[in-house]
């Protein structure tokens, strides 16, 4: 009898501990990448400058495709291609007629996307926090270990198991957030969208 009742005693908590588990912020990222092979969303884009006063906002279409692929396509109120195939991120300007490309590790201070893509190891690069609930979204806070990393931190924020913003803090005072809406997860992209080729004719800055 003492033995049953040690055993069900033993299977609730070991319940009670793998319900907590999978509840937590950390554990939500986890099945979030899991199950984000493919997603499309629209974005807006709102930079906070030191003194804590919004500067210029931006919007237009994200696109994910695991791993190692992503696209931002700002719209408003300017034209920027940001496309990544693996390997290096390129930067296109449109009204500037300017190309910057960048190596993968030394891109994510631009870009915090990279880290949604597999080719970043969280853990192995970042330490990885568990932030309070805010504004009814999962926050997480992911501190780089690399001293150089241009940037201190990122936020990345879920709305129940499902991406809903990131925020990132360089290393000037600057917060730059986004905010996604009209996600979709397991959409159809055809791969030829992250290949990017600069246009004739605009200059390219290349990190060596």
């Amino acid at each position: 009898m003492f033995k049953t009742l040690y055993l069900v005693l033993l299977l609730v908590v070991v319940s009670s501990h793998s319900a907590w588990a999978e509840d937590t912020p950390i554990q939500r990222l986890r099945n979030f990448l899991a199950k984000a092979s493919s997603l499309q969303a629209d974005f807006r884009q709102v930079v906070i400058t030191e003194k804590n006063e919004t500067g210029k906002e931006s919007s237009g279409v994200f696109l994910l495709l695991r791993p190692g692929k992503f696209r931002w396509d700002y719209t408003k109120p300017y034209q920027q291609e940001i496309v990544s195939n693996g390997g290096k991120v390129w930067f296109y300007d449109v009204d500037l007629a300017q190309v910057t490309a960048r190596k993968l590790d030394k891109a994510i201070g631009s870009t915090p996307a990279l880290l949604l893509t597999g080719q970043v190891a969280l853990e192995q690069n970042f330490t990885i926090m568990s932030q309070d609930k805010d504004e009814g979204l999962y926050w997480i806070k992911l501190i780089p270990k690399e001293e150089e990393s241009g940037f201190k931190y990122v936020l990345i924020g879920l709305d129940g198991d499902n991406l809903a913003g990131m925020e990132l803090s360089d290393n000037f005072g600057q917060f730059t957030r986004i905010y996604f809406s009209n996600m979709k997860l397991g959409v159809k992209i055809d791969p030829a969208k992250f290949d990017f080729k600069p246009p004739e004719g605009v200059d390219v800055f290349e990190d060596k």
